[in-house]
């Protein structure tokens, strides 16, 4: 009996979420999501690759004609979570994802910052398991700390993400009991540097810092994302800075190809982790096009190395 081996049609998908596949009429938010997509497209190509771009719940797409799949801008996870996690489970089966299956499970629920942490990452929380049966004044009190931060342990683009002190808890006690009934939570202290400084996003690809950016929150928010109308700057850092971003990236096993270190200064002046993303950050290529090169390269060594 002889077998037929077809090749994939393309060594590598780039994954997004529906509503950012060929909108008819984009605007800013998708416009600039497009132009990072068509950086690192051409990029990518450079090396002769085969690129595709889709959805990544789209139906009618086979993933065993894809060497790879790419994860950029699949910003509806966490709203889909348990369908995700079965695409996930049946997709890395047909085709190699990058970042792997392995980084994305752990990634995906902030629990990874508890493991951090223990190696020496900051900054300090708190989780509540699912179904936690005491109120958020009693767990709040635990912290000690006078002013807060709560948000889901599976969450993105600020997603229930609250701001409380010790007199505003009480007006989050239904939406802490209607959310702890049904996923994990997690609390941090938060920092009051964010308002006045910003947050300090650094792009590391291939274990190597490549730019960074700093995000502000908009006069009387907190949350740093465009969503909110927070803006972005360019943003030059510290050696120290670098140095933090490249050894927090460091410790995840396996290494990520790509990653993005969110960083902010504490009350005494030291550098805290603010997030650490591994599945879907935004890279803002299109500030720094020659990024978009080293990602593409970091992906052809990958999938040189996967032969």
């Amino acid at each position: 009996m002889v077998y037929l081996h077809t090749m994939p049609s393309f060594d590598i998908t780039l994954l997004t979420d529906r509503r950012y596949d060929k909108p008819a009429n984009p605007g800013w938010y998708a416009r600039q999501i497009l132009d990072d997509d068509a950086l690192l497209r051409s990029a990518l190509e450079v090396h002769g690759l085969r690129v595709a771009r889709t959805h990544w719940d789209n139906p009618d797409m086979d993933w065993s004609q894809t060497r790879s799949a790419l994860f950029r801008t699949t910003w509806d996870y966490f709203d889909r979570f348990d369908e995700f996690q079965t695409w996930l489970d049946k997709a890395s089966q047909l085709t190699r994802l990058i970042n792997t299956p392995e980084l994305i499970r752990w990634n995906v629920d902030k629990h990874y910052l508890r493991d951090l942490n223990r190696q020496g990452i900051h900054p300090p929380h708190l989780f509540h398991r699912t179904g936690d049966q005491r109120t958020l004044r009693e767990v709040a009190d635990l912290c000690a700390w006078p002013d807060l931060i709560l948000k889901p342990a599976v969450s993105g683009a600020a997603r229930h993400t609250y701001r409380l002190n010790t007199q505003s808890v009480a007006d989050h006690e239904d939406i802490f009991r209607k959310l702890i009934a049904e996923e994990s939570m997690l609390l941090q202290e938060f920092q009051q540097g964010i308002l006045n400084d910003g947050e300090i996003s650094l792009m590391v690809i291939g274990g190597q810092f490549t730019h960074a950016v700093l995000k502000k929150a908009k006069p009387g928010d907190f949350r740093v994302q465009d969503d909110f109308g927070g803006s972005v700057h360019d943003y030059q850092p510290h050696p120290e800075e670098i140095h933090f971003a490249e050894r927090a990236v460091s410790l995840c096993q396996p290494n990520p190809v790509y990653a993005r270190v969110d960083i902010l200064r504490d009350k005494s002046g030291s550098i805290c982790l603010s997030e650490l993303e591994l599945i879907e950050p935004e890279l803002w290529l299109r500030h720094h096009p020659e990024a978009a090169r080293h990602l593409a390269d970091a992906v052809y060594r990958e999938l040189g190395a996967a032969q």
